[in-house]
Formats: C-alpha cells, structure tokens, sequence
C-alpha cells in the first residue's frame, strides 16, 4: 500500500485507514511510538504496563504448577 501524506496545519500527517487500525488493535486512543533506522519509519503501538504484568504473572503461575512437565518436553 503506498499512501502520501496530508496536510495538517503547519505538520504533515499519514492517514491510517481501518482495516489497518483494526488489524494492529490500535485506536485513537493508543499511543504511538514513533521511531526511525535512519532510512525507514517505525510506527509501533506502546505495550500496555498492567497487559504485560498480567502475561508474566499468569507465565510464571504455569512455570510454578507445569515446570517440570516443560522441562521434560523440552529435553
């Protein structure tokens, strides 16, 4: 998909249709990280705080009941 940018105000700005939006679970509401490699722009939606400190409690309540079992799957 190639888009152009808009003018906004006295800023340039790149519409993001829905079906993109919809695609990365992004809103209006979700930060944005914007960075650069030097040749390319990175758009990436900021991690929720609580999202990830529930992930990592609920992997290390499996590590704690299943942790023997993964080992020996993964021997």
């Amino acid at each position: 998909m190639i888009k152009k940018l808009v003018q906004h105000g006295n800023s340039a700005a790149l519409i993001i249709d829905k079906p993109i939006l919809e695609l990365l679970r992004i809103d209006m509401d979700t930060p944005i990280e914007v960075s650069t490699d030097g040749k390319n722009l990175v758009l990436s939606p900021v991690p929720d705080a609580g999202q990830e400190a529930r992930i990592r409690s609920s992997l290390e309540k499996v590590n704690r009941k299943h942790g023997r079992t993964l080992k020996k799957l993964a021997e």
